[in-house]
């Protein structure tokens, strides 16, 4: 596997990833996060982990 670009945490299960970009970004691509609990964008490499949600958390 090709070392990310970026590490993001999130929340949820299923992620969109654009390449962050704007123009020069990548087509949007939606991504499902299984029992790995991670995975990689195709296009730029950033690395989506998912992590549990707790009490106190910033909505998403």
């Amino acid at each position: 596997m090709a070392k990310p670009t970026e590490v993001i945490q999130t929340t949820k299960r299923t992620i969109a990833c654009d390449g962050g970009d704007g123009p020069l970004g990548h087509p949007r691509v939606f991504l499902t996060i299984g029992a790995e609990d991670e995975i990689s964008c195709p296009y730029c490499s950033r690395l989506y982990q998912y992590r549990v949600s707790t009490v106190g958390d910033a909505a998403d």
